[in-house]
């Protein structure tokens, strides 16, 4: 009995200790802007003795950084951050200000009464910076603090509303598509599916729209392909009669 109560105690002791061991840290890195920089950065991290486990942000293009302070530090991290020449690390601080932007294709923002709305929704949230419309692009552009909002926190917004915004951007290679489909198949396995067809970029659906909107790219499909894709996985698309406008 005794014995056991000792391996415990000393259990606890060294778990205590190799706590109190372990530093955590959150730093800026410039240029992290995807998966694949997410993991040049943390190829090169790792190899340091004492780093525990790393997280990524890439809209605040942080890495939070948990290592053992006996064997690694702070500087030692930056310095072999900095020697890639690309990924430079600096100081981050929750109160920073993160200005990122974003493009969405709004395929049911048909006009100024459409945007108004978006408008005011948006500019009651906590962090919009500003935002830009193209209505006769069906786009907008936000700028936003992405130490106090997120991209996806904008869309969830965007789709309360009853739209349903999918990635934007300005390449002429690149292509929307906006569907009907029934009310059972408005739902992430929908969005899922759709993802993996050829060419896809993004997805999104709206249950006020019973919609679907997509981003493709047009060197790796087209409109019909496209659509004939979503329909051989099973999803009941069906493209909407042109919109007819009430705006006064």
């Amino acid at each position: 009995m005794i014995r056991t109560l000792v391996v415990i105690l000393l259990t606890m002791i060294n778990a205590h200790v190799a706590m109190a061991q372990t530093d955590t840290v959150t730093m800026r890195i410039k240029g992290m802007r995807c998966e694949e920089c997410a993991h040049k950065v943390k190829t090169v991290v790792k190899r340091l003795p004492g780093i525990n486990g790393m997280t990524f942000n890439f809209e605040r293009r942080t890495a939070t950084i948990a290592f053992d302070r006996a064997q690694t530090c702070l500087d030692s991290i930056q310095d072999r951050l900095a020697a890639t020449g690309r990924y430079k690390a600096s100081s981050y601080s929750p109160a920073d200000t993160i200005i990122r932007g974003m493009g969405l294709r709004i395929d049911d923002m048909h006009c100024q009464k459409c945007y108004n709305r978006i408008s005011q929704r948006l500019k009651a949230m906590t962090g919009i910076d500003s935002m830009a419309p193209h209505l006769d692009k069906q786009y907008i552009f936000v700028r936003y603090d992405a130490n106090r909002t997120c991209k996806a926190e904008i869309r969830r917004a965007l789709g309360e509303l009853g739209f349903t915004p999918v990635n934007y951007y300005s390449g002429p290679k690149v292509g929307y598509a906006y569907f009907n489909i029934p009310a059972s198949q408005v739902n992430q396995a929908t969005i899922d599916e759709v993802l993996i067809v050829d060419g896809v970029e993004d997805a999104n659906v709206n249950s006020r729209q019973n919609s679907l909107a997509v981003t493709y790219f047009t060197d790796e499909t087209n409109a019909e392909k496209l659509a004939a894709d979503i329909k051989a996985a099973g999803i009941e698309i069906v493209v909407p009669p042109a919109h007819e406008c009430d705006e006064k």
